[in-house]
């Protein structure tokens, strides 16, 4: 299935996903949230596992408030000050989901190098964004690694970025929702459920993070890339 987030498809489950204990918080927001991301949200805050692929940014539920501001402000040069910093507010408040004390989201991240090489917001913003990556892969529930150059074409070059979305299982032993293939582009999101979609974007994933370095080399790097942002 394929779905234009402006087209909701009638059987996609996004509806149900949304219905969570944490629901509605992003609701005082609705002014200022995209047009569609409401639902990936929900998806978000119902989800138990995330494996992220980016290619060129960090991705949003680990930035910081520099680096968000920088990007927001570049995608929407017209907008005011005030609605510009509740949709960094908007994307703050997404990250508590990897540090909550109960069930935190696991979060499985596979960046290019390119995204530590891209100084978003200038040298003394982007170490900071850095230093946030570091310290957000030593959480247990974090698996952040990197692709290097050095590892020439990987299926990420081809898939763009992506994020696999799976949920909680039931007493049932089935997940409350479906896994979800979640894709952003210039003019609208696609949301994925068939399965053999999710299995496509599912190997992929693994033959991405078969192309990165482990998580300690891949915090070395990061870490590298900060302090050289420093001299």
């Amino acid at each position: 299935m394929t779905i234009n987030r402006s087209q909701p498809h009638s059987s996609f489950r996004a509806p149900q996903a949304k219905e969570t204990k944490a629901r509605g918080w992003w609701q005082a927001y609705g002014d200022v949230i995209p047009e569609g991301f409401d639902v990936y949200i929900g998806l978000e805050e119902a989800a138990s596992q995330l494996s992220w692929y980016e290619q060129e940014l960090v991705p949003g539920i680990l930035q910081t408030g520099d680096y968000a501001r920088t990007l927001i402000e570049a995608d929407n040069p017209d907008m005011d000050e005030e609605e510009i910093s509740r949709r960094v507010q908007v994307r703050m408040a997404r990250q508590p989901l990897i540090r909550r004390k109960t069930a935190p989201l696991e979060l499985q991240v596979a960046l290019n190098e390119s995204v530590l090489r891209r100084p978003v917001g200038g040298a003394r913003v982007m170490a900071g964004q850095l230093d946030q990556l570091v310290q957000d892969s030593e959480l247990p529930n974090v698996s952040l690694r990197v692709a290097p150059f050095s590892a020439g074409v990987h299926p990420g070059v081809m898939s763009g970025p992506f994020v696999i979305l799976r949920f909680p299982v039931n007493g049932d032993g089935r997940a409350s929702e479906p896994a979800t293939v979640y894709k952003d582009g210039f003019t609208g999101a696609l949301y994925l459920d068939k399965p053999q979609e999710v299995e496509r974007y599912a190997r992929a994933f693994g033959s991405i993070q078969g192309a990165c370095l482990d998580e300690d080399a891949s915090r070395n790097l990061i870490q590298q890339a900060a302090e050289e942002l420093r001299k």
